[in-house]
């Protein structure tokens, strides 16, 4: 067993995409020594696959916007599952948060006067989502990094956080392990953000990319934290269908924002028969359900998809505004998109569940414990709006920091731990290099994307989730008795390995969350509880924690809304 020197920060945050570098950023200039870790490259955080906009009521474009418009949307996309306090803050907040953003450099799309150009996105009554063409988020990242950077923050790049350590009920710390050469590390901190994003690799057929196996999540859980709403897992719409080796990849919301169509085999505008009056720009839930139902009843393209159309806008229009799109197209599956239309299908991409935060705070339901971003849960209820996600980035990643920074400062002690956490989580590092032969990880994975996939999906129904749940306790006991090998350096079998504790313990969440939910709302569709329950289920959050080493999952009554808050509805 090794000793280390921890390395001390008033704030450590685990994660750099949108979330984390404005939590960073906010707790770092509060005068607070920040760090901030993350599992890839700097740069490359999942933030920058958000490409249509970032949703905020500037009414730059349609006068009328304002925030309790915003509010509204985002509660009724919801279905009214949605932390009201979160949204209510979000809504008010996200125009200064996309005014902050301009401020540090980001260069937006203009209108002809001169402001933030504003477009269309599904579930939106107007014109909201600042853009940088199809790129926003990658503009968006290039911006708070520079900011960070420049400020200061102390980055870690390649390190995957495995533990957090805690002393008497508290999170003190971190630990984890150096990518390139599997070297531990150990972090002290007053206090820690969690925004890691989210846990899309445990499904076949998802936007996300390698680094979404629900690290966040689950490093909560195991700390004691709450999750919540965890049944609510968001198919985005249009994901590329063909050919089989980009199956998955997003195809931005912005291009139904931008006129695109959406037909079936019979090129039939099919949205008309499932919401005639928002048609394309309805919400990702029922987009996602309408195209995957067109698909089971035969009408589907020859790949399993439906055709996404922007041929009829003229071509300049398509490559100025959708540049990204036109060369991802071009490049990958050799279809000129102003010609010819797009085949596309419902991937995986993002989670609405996650650890229950305060809406004001961040703080999780465990002291020195923060979280933002997707990996939080409670903004978005049971289905998120496009272009939310990046505004909900700006906005409690800059109260997470907020809260973080008050925090470290109300507990200004030294932290410490006992060591033996630390020896413990290298042993359990270290077990798989000690087996002679067992399951390899990658099988592992393999079967829990196609478990996940097949029954824990768009279409859900009580007797598959529950032989989901059976067979994700086989696949546990497979996963303890993982082989491999090689040595620490480069071995992407190791940190497959670990990620596989994570995904298995949140899968087995998602499903168990998504059996006890006995209605259909949002994302969370059950073929045996067809109907949206309005007297039970629309006031109850569903949670799961860990109590003396074992899953419990329940329901909880939500918070009551403000009479002046309900009155938008009326």
């Amino acid at each position: 067993m090794s000793d280390y020197d921890p390395i001390d920060f008033d704030v450590l945050v685990v994660g750099a995409g949108g979330a984390g570098l404005r939590a960073a950023i906010e707790a770092s200039a509060r005068g607070l020594k920040t760090g901030l870790v993350c599992k890839s490259l700097l740069g490359k955080a999942h933030t920058v696959m958000a490409e249509g906009g970032v949703a905020a009521a500037l009414a730059n474009v349609d006068k009328d916007d304002n925030w309790q418009v915003h509010f509204r949307d985002t509660m009724l996309g919801g279905k009214m599952m949605n932390n009201w306090r979160m949204a209510m803050l979000h809504a008010k907040e996200a125009p200064e948060a996309v005014y902050e953003l301009e401020r540090w450099g980001a260069a937006f799309d203009r209108t002809e006067d001169g402001r933030i150009l504003q477009r269309a996105f599904g579930g939106h009554k107007y014109k909201r989502l600042a853009h940088v063409g199809d790129r926003t988020g990658l503009e968006m990242i290039r911006t708070l990094q520079d900011r960070g950077v420049h400020q200061g923050i102390e980055v870690f790049m390649e390190c995957t956080i495995t533990h957090l350590l805690t002393d008497d009920g508290r999170v003190t710390g971190a630990f984890g392990y150096w990518r390139e050469s599997g070297r531990f590390i150990v972090f002290r901190a007053r206090a820690v953000v969690l925004a890691t994003g989210g846990i899309g690799k445990m499904y076949r057929i998802t936007s996300n990319s390698w680094e979404y196996t629900a690290d966040g999540h689950a490093l909560a859980y195991q700390a004691g934290a709450e999750l919540i709403d965890m049944e609510f897992v968001q198919f985005h719409p249009t994901g590329m269908v063909w050919p089989p080796g980009v199956r998955g990849i997003l195809v931005t919301e912005a291009v139904r924002g931008e006129g695109g169509l959406l037909r079936n085999s019979l090129n039939e505008r099919f949205m008309q028969k499932y919401d005639p009056e928002r048609l394309e720009l309805s919400t990702r839930d029922l987009v996602s359900k309408s195209i995957y139902r067109e698909v089971q009843e035969g009408r589907g393209t020859p790949h399993g998809g439906v055709w996404l159309d922007v041929s009829h806008l003229p071509a300049d229009q398509v490559i100025k505004k959708l540049p990204s799109m036109y060369h991802q197209f071009k490049d990958l599956a050799d279809v000129d998109i102003t010609r010819s239309p797009m085949e596309v299908g419902p991937t995986m991409h993002y989670v609405m569940g996650g650890i229950q935060v305060d809406a004001e705070t961040g703080a999780s339901t465990v002291p020195g414990l923060l979280a933002a971003g997707e990996c939080a849960g409670g903004m978005h209820g049971a289905n998120r709006l496009g272009g939310n996600s990046l505004s909900d980035l700006l906005v409690f990643g800059k109260r997470a920091g907020a809260g973080a920074a008050e925090f470290a400062r109300a507990n200004s002690g030294k932290a410490g731990f006992d060591p033996e956490q630390v020896r413990k989580a290298e042993r359990e590092l270290l077990s798989v290099f000690e087996a002679a032969q067992g399951e390899s990880p990658y099988d592992v994975q393999m079967t829990l994307q196609e478990l996940m996939q097949n029954n824990v999906g768009i279409i859900r129904e009580g007797s598959r989730l529950q032989l989901a749940i059976d067979e994700l306790k086989k696949l546990r006991a497979r996963a303890a008795h993982l082989c491999v090998e090689g040595s620490r350096l480069y071995n992407p079998g190791w940190h497959l390995g670990w990620d596989l504790r994570n995904m298995l313990t949140i899968a087995e969440i998602v499903a168990r969350c998504a059996l006890q939910r006995e209605e259909s709302r949002g994302a969370h569709t059950r073929l045996d509880f067809e109907n949206t329950d309005k007297t039970k289920w629309e006031k109850l959050t569903s949670f799961a924690r860990k109590r003396d080493g074992q899953l419990e999952i329940g329901t909880s009554s939500k918070g009551e809304m403000p009479p002046e808050l309900k009155s938008l509805f009326a």
